[in-house]
């Protein structure tokens, strides 16, 4: 039965906070320009900087959240997450200097860190074969989620663009109080291991991946796939404007359809294309497809023809839960929650690189001083990083570790 209240709690948890991620997205170009009182080339530049806090934040808080949740339990981690998470949206509401707009997207991350946890409450509970279906859940989550917030963050996002943030932060103490009655503790007392400060933060997470075969080699691969895949969320409400010349609202149904995507390639395309090619297959088949997507965008100049390459993202489904579930199988049980945080950690490492990156190569190609107008840049760089992603995942060993605690749980437990 912990299974049963477990993952529909996780999985409401993604859909939540993919709901407050997406409502952000139509209004943040406007919210720097009016913050910051400056033009849209000088908004992506600092758009550039705040995913870059963000990012670091993230990176530093995902190895502490993760063997947090190893010492004291997954609950407690997520119910205390979700409860900043709340109070950082409800801060958004109300900045209005570029420096407190900084210091609530750094919040952002901190708590965003929580994704290690919930990630290693469903490993807690999943057989490792299983896994990679289940985290696909999580993935179909994020595109539901990403199908409702920015629709609605492109609706309130005419009226006002801090009334966004309004709905993400009440969203947020929702699911804190509806985790609180409905979400068990997924960690049994004998599995958890002490606290120690030198396994939480980013060098003695290296130490404890290097320590686990194949660790370093699964997780530089999602490194990869993470600066590529973040092409979307950090440069894509910029690019719409600059390379479409489109609205908050044509925004948000652009990202509204991303999420249809996004939902129906994890619910019907993930389960069946990993039991079909197994997980390393079916990551390269997926990466594969968002590179020529990638190449698609940096060059398409109509309303149509963005939408329409809006399909085949939903072939790269399986990336993101099979790479996890290689992860997963990796490590025991006691040490689900440090992996989860290796994970995470890998991805926020991720989303430090890629505003520099990406939204940094978009910022020079729409600047005053660019050789040539090309808001489209940015997805090239993103293309060449998914050709890296697939070239080292192919040559990862597969995974030897399957068994852990989870393998000799009875059916009741893990249906």
């Amino acid at each position: 039965m912990t299974a049963k209240r477990t993952i529909p709690f996780i999985v409401a948890t993604i859909f939540i906070d993919a709901i407050g991620f997406g409502i952000i997205m139509p209004v943040l170009p406007q919210l720097v320009m009016e913050v910051g009182r400056i033009d849209l080339p000088h908004a992506i530049e600092v758009g550039a900087w705040i995913g870059l806090v963000m990012a670091v934040a993230t990176f530093l808080a995902s190895p502490v959240l993760g063997n947090l949740s190893d010492r004291f339990g997954r609950r407690r981690v997520l119910l205390l997450s979700l409860a900043g998470l709340a109070a950082d949206y409800a801060l958004l509401t109300i900045v209005d200097t570029l420096p407190w707009l900084f210091v609530a997207r750094a919040l952002s991350g901190i708590f965003g860190g929580s994704y290690a946890a919930a990630m290693a409450a469903i490993a807690d509970v999943t057989r490792p074969q299983e896994r990679a279906r289940n985290f696909g859940f999580v993935g179909a989550a994020f595109g539901v989620g990403f199908v409702v917030g920015p629709a609605i963050g492109g609706f309130l996002g005419e009226l006002s663009p801090r009334a966004p943030f309004v709905a993400a932060a009440l969203l947020a103490a929702a699911n804190m109080i509806y985790g609180a009655f409905i979400f068990p503790e997924t960690l049994a007392p004998d599995k958890r291991r002490g606290f120690d400060w030198r396994r939480a933060n980013p060098l003695g997470a290296v130490r404890a991946m290097r320590a686990l075969p194949g660790m370093s080699g699964a997780a530089a691969v999602l490194l990869l796939w993470q600066i590529a895949s973040l092409v979307y969320p950090m440069t894509w409400s910029f690019y719409c404007i600059a390379q479409l010349g489109w609205t908050p609202g044509m925004i948000g149904a652009s990202l509204a359809a991303v999420g249809v995507a996004i939902a129906l390639g994890q619910s019907v395309v993930v389960g069946p294309m990993v039991a079909r090619f197994g997980e390393r297959d079916a990551a390269t088949i997926g990466i594969a497809v968002a590179v020529a997507v990638f190449v698609g965008y940096a060059f398409v100049t109509t309303t149509w023809g963005a939408f329409l390459l809006i399909v085949p993202i939903m072939f790269q489904a399986p990336v993101q839960p099979s790479l996890s579930a290689i992860l997963s199988r990796r490590a025991d049980a006691g040490a689900q929650g440090e992996v989860q945080g290796i994970s995470a950690m890998a991805m926020g490492l991720g989303q430090i690189v890629a505003p520099l990156l990406l939204t940094g190569t978009m910022a020079w190609f729409t600047g005053a001083n660019a050789p040539v107008h090309f808001p489209g840049a940015a997805f090239l760089v993103a293309a060449l990083f998914g050709l890296f992603a697939i070239a080292m995942l192919r040559r990862l060993p597969r995974a030897t570790r399957t068994s852990d605690a989870v393998d000799q749980m009875p059916p009741s437990v893990t249906a």
